[in-house]
């Protein structure tokens, strides 16, 4: 498996582009390019891995990314809708010496940070994923007016989480993403079978405690918390899909059906049936 670099060019009469939706869920797509990134994602919970760090984001994210970062699509694996909107943008989008200006000092900053990898929360994620959300319906200078606001409100936030410890772009990491591929798809057709990490540390050619560091370094989760993760992200599926509670627990792999209302609760802060009937009444 190779890194993509992938090719984007603005939109016809835009300096940047606008990507909604892409619809890649059943695509693990380790991707590249030179532009920044800005990705807001609602209504689900999915994988955040974005150069060396992978973590788990529950109802929607919103992330900064700086060029060159490797990054995963942050609708893979998912089964649920979602609703994504992705603005791609070049350095010097606004003209080379934009970012010298001024008035531009603090955006300067937040495009210098980005390299790192930038996670947003809050009131942060939650104003600036509705301006997001809008800009597809405004003509091309009212997106461009409306890009820069977000920018500020992106570097004035203190709401914001730093990914990577180094900066992230043009990093040899292939041979560690083709390992992460290999384990995100053994876990996702092994996940309601007891997935065994002596397996799966064997193929990606580890010993298991090997693996194990392997795993807690890359993704900050021990293995059997990143498949209950993944079974609890599958829960949620099967419940919005009617299913009852004692089969949704079956289903995707849990014996218990207390230590599966458990850990569902420990995860999403409510137990199975309150968020079944949350979701379907809505």
């Amino acid at each position: 498996m190779k890194i993509i670099r992938e090719q984007i060019a603005p939109d016809q009469g835009s300096s940047f582009k606008i990507l909604l939706t892409p619809g890649l869920n059943d695509t693990f797509l380790w991707h590249f390019h030179p532009e920044y990134e800005i990705v807001y994602v609602e209504g689900t919970s999915g994988t955040r891995h974005v150069g060396d760090h992978t973590s788990v984001y529950q109802g929607s994210d919103l992330v900064f990314i700086g060029p060159n970062i490797p990054h995963l699509n942050f609708d893979y694996g998912v089964r649920t809708a979602c609703e994504q909107v992705i603005v791609q943008m070049k350095e010097h989008f606004l003209g080379k010496d934009f970012l010298e200006l001024p008035e531009f000092d603090s955006i300067k900053k937040l495009f210098g940070k980005s390299h790192y990898g930038l996670s947003f929360t809050g009131e942060t994620k939650d104003a600036v994923g509705q301006k997001l959300k809008e800009l597809p319906s405004l003509n091309h200078f009212d997106q461009l007016i409306s890009l820069l606001q977000i920018l500020r409100i992106l570097a004035s936030s203190d709401q914001v989480n730093i990914l990577n410890e180094t900066p992230a772009g043009n990093k040899a990491m292939q041979k560690e993403q083709v390992r992460m591929a290999a384990i995100y798809k053994y876990v996702e057709t092994h996940f309601d079978q007891h997935p065994d990490v002596n397996f799966i540390a064997e193929q990606v050619n580890l010993t298991t405690a090997a693996f194990c560091r392997f795993f807690k370094k890359n993704t900050k989760m021990t293995f059997t918390d990143f498949v209950n993760q993944y079974r609890i992200n599958q829960a949620k599926n099967y419940l919005l899909q009617d299913k009852t509670v004692s089969e949704t627990c079956f289903e995707v792999g849990f014996e218990s059906l207390s230590y599966f209302n458990k850990l569902f609760r420990k995860t999403e802060g409510e137990n199975p049936s309150e968020f079944k009937k949350r979701y379907l009444n809505s």
